[in-house]
């Protein structure tokens, strides 16, 4: 395929794009990329004009995982030189919420390294819920790992408007670089947070060994489970991990995916994530074609360009910072 117009105007039109229209996407040359993406354009700004949403993640508690993920420098065996700390006060959580604020962000994300919070987790972060919805309003996503039905409405009750469970990659290739749960589990997580009334923010990670049709396989599993947002990392491998050796996928290769997901997922947030920096660099700006949302500060364990540096670059292709609605 090579009149993307042509696609474009058929997902505009309402059209579920196939699996085989999802991976001509990925198979474009790169010659066409800048036509792949103005075509992916086409439906961002139909359905988010030229707004670009901010989110500031918080790493609440880090490095002490149980779990075994591969690309992860907080999993448990993982030897990466991180900070490892416990779960944080309220006080910090809520401290947090007042810089994503002033930051221009609409939306703060607390996380936790765990395979899920147990109860006294649960009442840190629920308190930290209720004091910044009255101090510091910001819609709020949490990311605590595998939730029951009763923690998904327990968060929901406390404020939490989003939860975020990545299924990561595709089923074929989960077991590669997880075992100490499945696919199975993120997918149950996921549809316990839609079922309790949450938003869902479900994404994955690109460049962990996993193929174009693997990506594809992860963008329609995401439409089939109605994510509302839909986060996009790119692995830049980190020391101490078993992934630790791999190679970064091309620019070229992460914008193509990029407008993949847009046209899988046309009217949801697509958002760049981990890696953006290290994988796109000069050419990150043009993620926002395809994308609406992204990070910003930093991320978990890494560092990002900076909120200034963000907004500058927004700026100057002539984006938008969409603002906190209160």
């Amino acid at each position: 395929m090579s009149d993307w117009k042509t696609l474009s105007r058929r997902v505009l039109d309402g059209v579920r794009i196939s699996r085989e229209e999802a991976l001509a996407v990925l198979a474009a040359p790169d010659e066409e990329l800048l036509d792949v993406l103005a075509a992916a354009f086409a439906v961002r700004r139909r359905h988010f004009g030229l707004g670009v949403t901010l989110h500031v993640i918080r790493n609440a508690q880090s490095g002490i995982c149980t779990e075994d993920c591969a690309y992860c420098s907080q999993s448990a065996v993982a030897t990466s030189d991180i900070p490892r700390y416990p779960l944080q006060t309220v006080d910090d959580l809520v401290a947090g919420a007042r810089e994503a604020r002033e930051l221009g962000a609409i939306r703060y994300c607390m996380v936790i390294s765990a395979r899920g919070p147990v109860e006294a987790e649960l009442d840190t972060v629920c308190e930290a819920v209720g004091r910044i919805k009255r101090e510091a309003p910001i819609q709020i996503c949490t990311s605590l790992g595998l939730l029951t039905a009763a923690q998904a409405a327990r968060l929901k009750a406390a404020g939490v408007d989003r939860y975020n469970h990545n299924l990561e990659t595709a089923e074929r290739v989960y077991g590669q670089i997880c075992t100490t749960h499945t696919y199975a589990d993120r997918v149950a997580t996921a549809r316990t947070a839609k079922q309790a009334g949450l938003e869902l923010c479900s994404g994955g990670l690109l460049g962990v060994g996993e193929t174009p049709a693997d990506r594809v396989d992860l963008a329609l599993a995401l439409r089939e489970l109605g994510a509302d947002s839909i986060p996009v990392n790119f692995l830049d491998p980190r020391p101490g991990t078993r992934l630790a050796g791999l190679t970064r996928i091309r620019p070229t290769e992460a914008l193509k995916a990029l407008a993949m997901f847009r046209f899988v997922n046309p009217d949801r947030e697509i958002r760049i994530a981990g890696g953006r920096e290290a994988v796109l660099g000069a050419m990150q700006v043009l993620a926002l074609y395809a994308a609406n949302s992204m990070f910003t500060r930093g991320y978990l364990t890494t560092g990002g360009q900076g909120c200034e540096a963000d907004r500058a670059m927004l700026e100057a292709a002539g984006f938008e910072v969409t603002a906190l609605i209160e």
